[in-house]
């Protein structure tokens, strides 16, 4: 019988990215503190989280499997954050205009029962196009993306602000890295098709 597997998560992007598995699994609020700490990357902020989450999750349910994630924006070494609303967004936006990024996309699958943990790194380099204020707002106005980590959902209109996108797994930029996220839930036991 397989175990249940729980995605630790509050967001609608990682949850529809989850469907696409076809595969049963339950949502859970991992209820964990964000913050980064004095000094740490924003690939190492992501990392501490996404195992964080899971294991927040699975003190809970430690039968089950589950999956934790997170995703920083990297800017030159500084984490960008989800905006919250349009001033910070439109902030973002303007300081991203011709740069380059890289979206630290960590995930996580831990399965206390069975002392289960792996976790891994995505990161997805992503190149902004220079940006003119009136692009910036009428995006903005569009799509409303404050509750994207860097004011843009690649996934939707957002694929207008940029010039290119590279990596090795394209779910990874949406929030919740599909092929290494198989690949451990394959490794925890879970069988997908």
């Amino acid at each position: 019988m397989q175990r249940p597997v729980i995605l630790a998560s509050t967001s609608r992007y990682r949850r529809e990215l989850m469907t696409r598995l076809r595969l049963p699994f339950d949502v859970h609020a991992p209820e964990v503190d964000e913050t980064a700490l004095d000094g740490e990357t924003p690939r190492a902020l992501a990392e501490r989280l996404a195992l964080e989450k899971a294991n927040a999750v699975a003190a809970r349910f430690p039968e089950a499997v589950v999956i934790g994630s997170d995703q920083v924006a990297d800017l030159a070494g500084e984490a960008l954050g989800k905006p919250g609303d349009h001033t910070r967004a439109t902030a973002q936006l303007r300081r991203m205009r011709g740069q380059t990024l890289i979206f630290q996309t960590a995930v996580a699958v831990v399965c206390h029962a069975t002392s289960f943990v792996q976790r891994d790194l995505a990161p997805v380099r992503v190149v902004f196009r220079e940006l003119s204020d009136a692009a910036i707002e009428r995006y903005l106005q569009a799509e409303q993306p404050y509750d994207c980590a860097g004011s843009a959902k690649s996934e939707g209109l957002g694929i207008a602000l940029l010039n290119a996108i590279d990596s090795d797994d394209p779910t990874a930029l949406v929030g919740l890295p599909l092929i290494r996220t198989c690949q451990m839930l394959r490794a925890a036991g879970v069988e997908l098709l």
